[in-house]
């Protein structure tokens, strides 16, 4: 069964200055990993992010959500700062 990705309108602009080897790689791990098996491929986040997901892409995360049969992804960015970032928005 496959989940339906969904973007929050952020997203586009969290990807814009990545370099397009990167954009790949995150693109792919969406289509082949996130929609097929959300809860399998990612993890929980804990604390003030409590009831969120990620999905690790190398050094990247993707932060998302499982709404039914919808995956929606609320922000992709360095793992330095992504969650930082995520918990202002």
């Amino acid at each position: 069964m496959l989940y339906e990705p969904k973007y929050h309108p952020e997203v586009a602009r969290d990807i814009s200055g990545f370099p397009q080897n990167i954009k790949t790689r995150i693109r792919k791990a969406i289509e082949e990993r996130l929609i097929l098996d959300p809860l399998k491929f990612g993890e929980p986040l804990r604390r003030s992010l409590s009831g969120f997901r990620k999905l690790r892409v190398g050094d990247y995360r993707v932060i998302y959500e499982v709404q039914g049969q919808a995956v929606v992804i609320l922000k992709i960015g360095h793992r330095r700062d992504v969650y930082k970032k995520f918990g202002r928005t």
